[in-house]
């Protein structure tokens, strides 16, 4: 039985099937995508009740055509009841179907083709995913690179190395977009030309941290994608990013930790990776670095410690590494490591810089100018470091220090 006002409800829901139908060219949502979007949408129901209700009666459809009787027997709050009976959740998915096509972003459900395989597999799947970019890459094998928002020279410039060879050897890489790790994570894989995946802890409408927006632009331009479980223009609430921590760690093979604090989000993505069957990987770390903590507490537990991509590359499924594209590594050189920037002709000028910078050390710009007084003018060593920043070879931190890039 659909209850009172259930036909009423059936035939509403059969003109919303029908405005998504129309949809769906622009949006590349599948045939249910209205219904699994209404039940993310409704107040008080998340993946793992949402599972359960689909389960319950049979479909996704059945669910938002269900009384408000049936829908109070299995237990839900009240206020979720009321707004699946009522049609209001349906009617927030049909005006949040039309901001997703105007914006150009894809809808991808639970039950679509494209949905990534891997993170079906977790406990509490998201049952939506909001899509910037190409939705192909989900599916394609990929490594989450994750760490502390404060790194150190040598953290950041060990997730740019790495992740820039991995993505090299085919492999997306995935990250949460924040300050740090993840952005140099990111942009290693920018580097190496790759194919990398920011995942919001916002709606995926909303850029954050700001100074991203860049960063954001060129993951698309090179075929990366941009996604969320939050519903667009969902704001940058504390409690979203460990929440998404989940999804970083369920898409991937594994989860390669490369600094975090004892108590930092990271610790949350390496215990969904380790509740997931994944492979968690770490960097070691100076252990006098608070950083340093989560990546050797780590390894003491058992992760696998990595120097080089390939401590990563050895440990992933055989399946995985059949997957991925042959010409990368013929790609990767000799060594078969990607170099972060080309080889290219350098003056004397900043071939003496770049032999003193060190790259796990910063170098004040007052020790540079004092070691090299001798050899070169203060005006020779500020339009060399100029250009040697310039072309990526050295980064000036805070302070006025320097360090080599990997």
């Amino acid at each position: 039985m659909t209850g009172v006002g259930g036909a009423d409800r059936v035939r509403q829901f059969a003109c919303s099937n029908d405005q998504v139908a129309n949809l769906s060219a622009a949006t590349q949502i599948g045939s249910h995508a209205l219904e699994w979007l209404a039940l993310s949408l409704t107040p008080g129901l998340g993946p793992t009740r949402i599972g359960k209700l689909v389960e319950h009666f049979g479909g996704a459809e059945a669910v938002l055509h269900a009384s408000l009787t049936e829908l109070e027997a299995t237990g839900i709050q009240a206020v979720s009841a009321q707004a699946i009976a009522t049609g209001k959740s349906a009617e927030l998915a049909r005006e949040e179907v039309a901001r997703a096509q105007d914006a150009g972003i894809h809808l991808v459900t639970l039950d679509d083709p494209g949905y990534p395989q891997r993170l079906k597999e977790i406990y509490d799947p998201p049952v939506v995913l909001y899509v910037r970019g190409n939705a192909e890459v989900l599916t394609r094998p990929g490594i989450a690179v994750v760490g502390t928002r404060h790194p150190t020279p040598y953290g950041s410039g060990m997730a740019e190395r790495l992740a820039c060879d991995l993505a090299a050897q085919g492999l997306v890489i995935i990250s949460g977009l924040a300050r740090g790790v993840d952005t140099a994570s990111h942009r290693g894989a920018i580097a190496a030309k790759g194919k990398t995946v920011g995942v919001f802890g916002t709606g995926v409408d909303v850029i954050y941290p700001k100074e991203n927006s860049r960063l954001s632009e060129q993951i698309l331009g090179l075929g990366g994608a941009l996604i969320s479980e939050f519903a667009l223009g969902t704001f940058a609430a504390p409690q979203n990013f460990p929440i998404r921590n989940r999804i970083i760690s369920g898409m991937s093979s594994g989860v390669l930790v490369v600094e975090a604090a004892e108590y930092s989000g990271t610790r949350i993505t390496a215990r969904c990776a380790l509740e997931q069957n994944r492979e968690v990987f770490a960097v070691p770390g100076n252990v006098t670095n608070k950083n340093s903590w989560g990546p050797n507490t780590l390894i003491k537990q058992g992760a696998k410690l990595v120097a080089t991509w390939e401590d990563v590359w050895e440990d992933l499924p055989a399946d995985v590494r059949a997957k991925l594209s042959p010409p990368a590594e013929a790609e990767s050189g000799a060594n078969g490591g990607a170099s972060l920037f080309p080889e290219e002709d350098l003056s004397p000028h900043e071939k003496r810089i770049l032999a003193l910078l060190k790259a796990d050390e910063a170098t004040h710009i007052d020790e540079i100018v004092e070691k090299l007084e001798e050899k070169m003018s203060s005006s020779e060593i500020f339009a060399a470091l100029f250009e040697l920043e310039l072309a990526g070879k050295i980064r000036q931190m805070p302070g006025k220090n320097f360090v080599k890039s990997f």
